[in-house]
């Protein structure tokens, strides 16, 4: 039984390496991310992205992404919100082109410790309008499981006011609806990060990282190597 599921296993492996072959980019990425409380249950999510091209030539896209915030607790809240992300398309021979993807989107977060480690859990559910290059405009659905775990490296007493820590954190990226107009399969990509970072007080973070992207293509994968820069600050 054991040897067959490991034939299975390498079946699928070689099945889709042959569907796709895999192009490698390198690129950065800066994100912002605020967390403000308004009162004991609402508050208001914001993060900012710019991403770079491959081989750092220039901006591809940039990320809005506004949102309102319940807190259920201390440990889950939930939040719905909309993002606005333009895609600087650039093609060898072609005009420079952008595209619009309109997004609502809606998540969950859970938060928990296991001993000093901060753990957590968000599983978010996105519409997305999306414009294509040569084709109509398209509707889908996807979901998005990301885990995250971050440690001090100081010992602390009570909670994490300031200090040196380390972080390592995955999401993966599910198409729910419309599979057939994207890559044709259920799985999209996968994002895996280490970073380093500094909490600078309570309420400000700075951490630098490298990110692993897989991409699943229609008819090339991607691996996308990232340096990441982030700034998280809670109000």
């Amino acid at each position: 039984m054991r040897k067959y599921l490991l034939m299975c296993l390498a079946f699928f492996a070689m099945s889709f390496a042959i569907k796709a072959q895999t192009v490698d980019q390198n690129s950065g990425w800066l994100f912002l991310m605020n967390s403000t409380k308004f009162n004991d249950k609402w508050g208001m999510h914001f993060d900012v992205q710019l991403r770079s091209q491959d081989n750092w030539d220039g901006v591809k896209n940039l990320l809005v992404r506004p949102g309102i915030t319940y807190y259920i607790n201390k440990s889950s809240d939930v939040t719905l919100g909309y993002l606005y992300s333009p895609t600087f398309v650039k093609s060898a021979g072609h005009p420079n082109n952008t595209l619009v993807e309109n997004r609502i989107w809606e998540q969950y977060i859970y938060k928990h410790k296991l001993s000093f480690i901060n753990v957590s859990h968000r599983f978010r559910l996105e519409q997305r309008f999306m414009e294509r290059q040569g084709a109509d405009d398209l509707f889908s659905q996807r979901a998005r499981y990301f885990l995250r775990l971050m440690a001090p490296l100081n010992k602390v007493n009570g909670s994490f006011e300031k200090g040196v820590f380390v972080a390592l954190q995955n999401e993966v990226f599910l198409n729910v609806q419309n599979k057939e107009e994207l890559n044709g399969s259920l799985f999209d990509q996968n994002r895996v990060y280490g970073a380093a970072g500094y909490r600078i007080s309570p309420k400000v973070d700075l951490e630098a990282g490298y990110m692993n992207q897989s991409i699943n293509g229609k008819t090339n994968n991607t691996r996308n190597h990232i340096v990441q820069v982030a700034l998280y600050t809670r109000f």
